[in-house]
């Protein structure tokens, strides 16, 4: 007799319903918003400190929000798997 699991549903993996799909993505969501605001409100604190120019300021604010966006999609990937719309990879040497 084998040693497998002798219900076949247990087996199959389980459908996420439609609540739980929308609580993930009320997650993605708030997440990538909040770390936008964190890290415009941080690079905007770096660029009062540091620059004196508006064009270095709106800079760095704007790299503070790419970075805040970055890893809120990092960790939206992670969250979300396969359900996401993925980036092309890059070929590996």
């Amino acid at each position: 007799m084998p040693d497998g699991p002798k219900n076949k549903d247990v087996a199959k993996p389980r459908r996420m319903t439609q609540m739980e799909l929308e609580e993930q993505y009320d997650l993605v969501f708030d997440l990538t918003l909040r770390r936008c605001i964190y890290g415009s409100m941080s690079g905007l604190a770096a660029a009062l400190l540091i620059f004196r120019s508006p064009t270095k300021r709106w800079s760095a604010v704007a790299f503070g929000a790419g970075i805040g966006v970055g890893s809120a999609y990092a960790d939206a990937s992670r969250i979300l798997g396969d359900r996401m719309i993925a980036f092309p990879k890059w070929p590996s040497k």
